[in-house]
């Protein structure tokens, strides 16, 4: 794929608006002022948002899954699993943001400048299936959710979901910071409902502790390693990486090198708290199962419906089912509203096509629906369930095709100037991507055979 790239004037490159090319998301690009000569807190205040939205990303229903069976199984051995991937996110989420207030161009912007037409073609088919299998991720949890709550039939329930278009078509014309509001509105309905499920569970600190050390065991017991490999190739989506790299252009600071490094400062605190709060609620997800499920012998707890029914039971408490359901039904809708941004993005950045958003919506919803709709109506709970496991794997697939570009692009200087990653960094960030690479790699083997 490297093979393929066409490096060209990196001046021109790296000032698209002198270009004449249009900034990714225009309609609100620089559209949230940044105080000058504000203090830190203020300033920090400003640009805090991105993180957020990339956040629910990693904590989407498709996380749901192999979090609850992985606590099921062995406890709370597999939390080094979710911490390790959260750090790799912290990394390439690192990566993704300098890319878009370093050289002004998202990911999918850097993609078609300066690969060949064939080649950014590929990535942007691959771009627009991760996408739809996200959303098809967001659809059935939503559509479990729905049902756990009201008692709607899975079907209806992915239904539904289809009127959700509607109101991100009427917040995104509110303004950005709205999207960005709800968001965090919704996230901070997930972590509560989770502070509430830790309260309850009551688990063991001193597993917690030993469980955040990894284990060799993790290595060599084939079940265990499976379950490993599937926590991490759930939680770092490539959708998030071309989300970032634009997002954070949405805000109106100054374009030269000291403006650049403020930016770069402030966003990345913004994306590193954002995902501490994410590895929160994915870590919380493994010790509700581990103290629920695996020390009272269920070990076999994979489903999400089947965790709702026996949390009441098992804890002893009336609520804590219906703060399950609730957080579940705030992380699909929440990855709704970024997903359909990421879609936007990656539409306009590939082929430089502006459709309306409800449009841009209606057609990835709809990828979604039809796959949900009929295999939650022919085969139920059990096939919804695996439908959702299926939609991490093709995301799985779908993941190097992003992080190869993103890594090899921010540590060009041509394209990044004097912000181009260190030697240190760019070492790691290979290291990382050609771990994560193997991983996912192995476990769609896995999965296949």
């Amino acid at each position: 794929m490297i093979d393929g790239l066409k490096i060209q004037n990196s001046l021109h490159k790296t000032a698209p608006a002198d270009s004449g090319k249009l900034a990714s998301l225009s309609e609100v690009h620089s559209s949230i002022v940044i105080p000058e000569g504000a203090g830190f807190w203020k300033k920090m205040m400003a640009f805090t948002g991105p993180g957020l939205m990339v956040a629910v990303g990693y904590i989407d229903p498709g996380n749901w899954a192999t979090d609850i069976e992985g606590g099921s199984r062995f406890g709370y051995a597999l939390l080094s699993v979710i911490l390790i991937s959260n750090l790799f996110a912290m990394l390439l989420q690192h990566l993704s943001l300098k890319l878009g207030i370093a050289s002004g161009r998202d990911l999918a912007q850097a993609c078609r400048d300066y690969y060949s037409r064939p080649v950014s073609f590929v990535l942007w088919v691959l771009s627009e299936i991760a996408i739809a299998a996200t959303d098809l991720a967001e659809v059935i949890g939503s559509a479990i959710a729905l049902n756990l709550l009201f008692d709607l039939p899975l079907p209806i329930g992915v239904l539904f979901t289809a009127f959700d278009v509607l109101l991100v078509v009427y917040f995104q014309q509110k303004g950005f910071r709205i999207i960005e509001s709800i968001v965090a509105g919704l996230m901070g309905i997930i972590l509560l409902s989770f502070v509430y499920e830790m309260i309850v569970s009551q688990p063991s600190m001193a597993g917690i502790v030993d469980g955040l050390i990894p284990k060799t065991k993790i290595v060599t017991d084939s079940g265990m390693l499976y379950i490993a490999i599937g926590i991490l190739g759930a939680t770092v989506m490539p959708h998030n990486l071309y989300l970032h790299s634009s997002i954070v252009q949405t805000r109106a600071f100054k374009r030269d090198d000291e403006g650049k490094k403020s930016a770069i400062r402030f966003a990345t605190i913004d994306s590193t708290v954002s995902l501490a709060l994410a590895f929160f609620i994915n870590a919380s997800i493994l010790i509700l199962a581990a103290t629920a499920f695996h020390a009272n012998g269920h070990f076999e707890i994979a489903d999400i419906t089947d965790a709702y029914h026996l949390l009441d039971p098992v804890l002893g408490v009336s609520l804590a089912g219906i703060f399950f359901a609730l957080a579940l039904l705030a992380s699909g809708q929440s990855s709704t509203l970024t997903g359909t941004l990421a879609g936007q993005i990656v539409m306009e950045g590939f082929l430089n096509i502006r459709l309306q958003p409800w449009l841009r919506r209606l057609i990835t919803r709809g990828i979604a629906i039809v796959p949900a709709l009929i295999v939650s109506y022919l085969y139920g709970e059990k096939g919804t369930a695996d439908l959702l496991v299926f939609s991490q794997v093709i995301l799985s697939l779908q993941l190097s095709f992003a992080v190869v570009p993103l890594v090899f692009f921010t540590s060009n200087s041509d394209i990044m100037g004097r912000f181009a990653n260190s030697r240190l960094l760019n070492i790691l960030a290979w290291v990382i991507t050609l771990v994560i690479i193997s991983l996912n790699l192995f476990l769609l083997w896995k999965t296949f055979s």
